[in-house]
């Protein structure tokens, strides 16, 4: 292991388990100062103990990430502990697969809360202190479904949609703060998000088998792909990427 993110400060949210997991071990074994925000405090406890058995820097914030005070109050916990945060990877969102005629107001309003509105809180409690600290790099996790839509994920499309947007936004207000802001943007993914997605799909009637994921992105990916992928964004290798959308979905979206 290379030490590609030595002397940083790093927020993972959604960071306990599946691609956000994989992110908080690499993360920390490239030499970050780890801190995972969930809404699972047991995953993410475990998580951090893990890491720190390795040797490295890790701590965990409880936290609904869709919901603003709680959001401050990590932050405000992971800088007083670890330091100013000069990386931030906003990584913790959910899906509702459903026929889109059965999509509820409540299930409209909760999914971009968890998937957009949190990129926007974890965002902007973290950005004064990053401009602070010199600049920093924020990563983004967008989809495959912000631009190849799924039956049965019109409201999950619609968020990821947001998302890709988001990071660009972002990039552009601050780029001449020193701030990076890309999306990672994962195809189907072997993690219990990832897996409950094809099950609920399959049952639904979409064609989600593995001949199906087959032709269309060769194999499932492994989380520590994404992870991969994120790791390089939020180091200063990606130094001139900015308001990019890195697809980690081999091929889907090229064909």
């Amino acid at each position: 292991m290379g030490e590609r993110l030595a002397g940083k400060v790093a927020i993972i949210s959604g960071g306990a388990t599946g691609m956000g997991g994989a992110a908080s071990e690499l993360f920390a074994a490239e030499g970050a100062k780890v801190a995972i925000i969930d809404r699972n405090g047991e995953a993410a406890a475990a998580t951090a103990a893990t890491i720190r058995a390795r040797g490295h820097v890790a701590e965990h914030f409880v936290a609904d990430v869709s919901d603003e005070a709680q959001v401050e109050a990590a932050v405000k916990g992971a800088t007083k502990k670890l330091g100013p945060v000069t990386v931030l990877f906003n990584h913790a969102g959910t899906i509702v697969i459903k026929p889109f005629l059965e999509t509820t107001v409540q299930e409209w309003d909760w999914l971009h809360a968890v998937n957009v509105r949190s990129m926007f809180l974890m965002t902007r409690a973290v950005l004064p202190g990053m401009i602070a600290a010199g600049g920093g790099s924020i990563v983004c996790t967008s989809s495959i479904s912000a631009v190849a839509a799924t039956p049965m994920e019109v409201l999950y499309d619609t968020t990821k949609g947001a998302c890709h947007m988001f990071a660009r936004a972002i990039a552009v207000e601050f780029r001449d703060r020193n701030i990076r802001c890309n999306a990672v943007c994962p195809g189907f993914i072997r993690t219990p998000h990832g897996l409950r997605e094809v099950a609920d799909l399959g049952k639904l009637g979409v064609d989600v088998s593995d001949a199906a994921l087959a032709a269309q992105q060769g194999r499932i990916g492994e989380p520590e792909e994404v992870a991969k992928a994120a790791l390089y964004l939020a180091s200063d290798e990606s130094s001139f990427v900015n308001g990019a959308h890195l697809f980690v979905d081999n091929g889907f979206t090229a064909m």
